[in-house]
């Protein structure tokens, strides 16, 4: 067996044709959806936008369970959401940001999430540990080539 592998075959050849040129699509699809999908969980906690809390509502969550200074750590989760979540959609400073958010989810699977079991249903911690790896993805990725990361030619 050769070091080189050929790609596998597709069970389908006529997409293949779709498939080419859509693939550099990929990376940059995944990185923009995680961070337009975070955004809206820290202007909840930010704002009190999408029926959230804003920052005292957030910080009154995190004094009850033990996570102080309650009110500048609800700033600091929910602009790491809020404006991380923006940077890593356009893919600037995109590992710091993920690495932030990666950070802020492992605290939650960890110390909210962890206890209440598996699924989310039951507030466990398959959707809070399945974004954490997602944001640990990006950290390892970066930006990409469709990223202002890439554009302006730095990458952490």
């Amino acid at each position: 067996m050769n070091s080189e592998q050929s790609p596998p075959r597709l069970v389908v050849p006529a997409l293949g044709g779709l498939y080419e040129p859509l693939a550099p699509l990929a990376w940059p699809l995944v990185r923009f959806m995680a961070g337009l999908f975070l955004m809206p969980h820290g202007a909840r906690k930010l704002f009190g936008w999408f029926g959230g809390g804003g920052l005292d509502g957030t910080a009154g969550f995190f004094a009850k369970v033990g996570l102080e200074p309650a009110m500048p750590l609800a700033a600091l989760v929910g602009a790491t959401e809020f404006f991380g979540g923006a940077l890593i959609a356009i893919g600037l400073l995109t590992r710091p940001a993920a690495a932030a958010a990666f950070i802020l989810l492992a605290v939650a699977t960890f110390r909210i999430h962890m206890p209440n079991g598996f699924f989310i249903t039951s507030g466990g911690y398959e959707y809070a540990m399945l974004w954490g790896f997602l944001m640990l993805a990006i950290v390892f990725r970066g930006g990409g080539a469709l990223s202002l990361d890439a554009r302006i030619g730095r990458e952490f």
